[in-house]
């Protein structure tokens, strides 16, 4: 691959990986605490809304177009673990498949299907509420620091490239 080539698939998910962090991150500093502050049908009825809302284009891509590249990191890495940054490379993209994509994937969707079914008027409503919003906020930090872990692997992983490169690519 093209020094150029390899700057970008490793500056790309480094990219998408900070993007996805900073929304997860989010997520978990004030949208879960204002959410969880709501009357429960309210709270239920704006994280049901959000659920919708984040199935579009914009979010899909970044999620999982930065999953795609690091497919693609990992391939690369492992056809030259000697190159300068190749470890570095694998694991971000090992963090980022791991511990995002396949936290949200194994964690967060179902709670999110679950509380899709509940009766928010219904009188388990409000201990179903309190549950998914502690449940739902605990993966949610695992996704957003495994997003900000796996970025700065990469932002590593260029450095160490530009470094064996003589500081340029």
């Amino acid at each position: 691959m093209t020094n150029e080539g390899l700057f970008a698939l490793i500056l790309l998910p480094a990219l998408g990986c900070g993007l996805i962090a900073g929304a997860f991150f989010a997520f978990s500093v004030f949208v879960m605490r204002a959410l969880r502050d709501l009357p429960t049908a309210q709270g239920i009825a704006a994280m049901r809304s959000i659920n919708v809302a984040v199935i579009n284009p914009w979010f899909m891509g970044a999620l999982f177009g930065t999953a795609a590249l690091c497919v693609v990191g990992i391939v690369q890495a492992a056809r030259d673990l000697a190159d300068a940054g190749a470890g570095l490379l694998l694991t971000g993209s090992l963090l980022y498949l791991i511990l995002t994509v396949g936290v949200t994937v194994a964690f967060n969707v179902p709670l999110n299907d679950r509380l899709a079914g509940i009766d928010p008027a219904s009188a388990e409503a409000p201990a179903t509420w309190a549950d998914y919003v502690t449940r739902w906020s605990c993966w949610n930090h695992v996704r957003a620091a495994g997003a900000l872990a796996a970025s700065g692997a990469f932002i590593v992983a260029l450095a160490q490239h530009a470094g064996a490169a003589g500081g340029v690519f």
